[in-house]
């Protein structure tokens, strides 16, 4: 006699952080990173959290001296945080080490600043930032629901230069373990340092 075993069956795991990590029907699934995720994964994940913050799901504090970050999710391929920006907070140039990412202009407006390395982009920037060709840096202003994504080696720093605080959501994959610094000499861009980041450690 065969006797028969009830085996619950777990629901599907719902939400932004349960998107499948690689959807490519040619399998190139390391196009934009040592990582599953691609860049429109990271960029569709920061816009639907942030929808989650608009609708008031997730908190947001404010400190004037040091710019606030909450970590959201967190697993082997994929961190996601919250990051509230005070007029004149920024962070350094940098890039985000073996890590693609992404973010989302929730509220306020980022003032980003990019580096490009030629003028191969030049007739692809936007107006904003014609005002320089060649190798230095591109100013784009993000807007409340702007995305951008980068990949590797993308330089930027990203700053409020606004009045209102502004609230972004910010994802890394894998999860950031180390960034470089730099600064611009002569039209050249620099590297000053590089510095561990540990698990859990706020991007900076």
């Amino acid at each position: 006699m065969t006797t028969l075993v009830d085996t619950p069956v777990r629901p599907a795991p719902t939400g932004p952080f349960a998107r499948p990590r690689t959807r490519r029907a040619d399998r190139r699934r390391w196009q934009d990173g040592p990582t599953p995720a691609s860049l429109d994964d990271l960029t569709a994940i920061t816009r639907e959290v942030a929808a989650e913050v608009e609708d008031g799901r997730h908190g947001v504090e404010v400190d004037p001296v040091h710019r606030w970050s909450r970590r959201l999710h967190a697993d082997d391929h994929l961190d996601v945080w919250l990051i509230s920006w005070t007029t004149d907070q920024g962070a350094e140039l940098h890039d985000h080490g073996g890590s693609i990412g992404a973010l989302t202009v929730v509220r306020g407006a980022l003032t980003e600043w990019r580096w490009t390395a030629g003028s191969d982009d030049d007739g692809t920037c936007p107006a904003e930032e014609l005002h320089a060709r060649g190798p230095g840096l591109r100013r784009r202003v993000l807007d409340p629901g702007r995305s951008v994504a980068f990949g590797l080696g993308h330089v930027h720093d990203v700053t409020n230069r606004a009045v209102e605080t502004a609230v972004s959501v910010h994802a890394y994959s894998p999860p950031l373990s180390a960034m470089s610094y730099y600064r611009v000499e002569a039209g050249v861009l620099r590297r000053t340092r590089s510095e561990l980041v540990a698990p859990g450690q706020a991007p900076e």
